[in-house]
């Protein structure tokens, strides 16, 4: 495995919480720290490859038909658009 340097800087309350979950797992902060990317990685790929097979060959010009149908109700109480 390569395996690359990269300075990482975090704020304080970050560190300090990661440094307590890597000492309760038992391995080094930097362990800790590179899987926790590594499960970020993964999950992100993940989902972007799950979208894209629902997607299909769907363009955005096949979503029209819905927005050209939708009723034409105010929002529900909270989901107002923010000027």
């Amino acid at each position: 495995m390569s395996k690359t340097s990269y300075p990482l800087k975090l704020p304080n309350s970050v560190k300090v919480a990661a440094q307590r979950l890597a000492r309760e797992d038992g391995v080094s902060l930097n362990q800790w720290i590179s899987s926790a990317v590594a499960e970020k990685v993964g999950a992100v790929e993940t989902s972007a490859a799950f979208l894209k097979h629902r997607a299909g060959d769907a363009t955005p010009a096949d979503l029209l038909w819905f927005l050209d149908n939708a009723a034409d109700e105010p929002p529900v109480a909270g989901d107002e658009r923010l000027a």
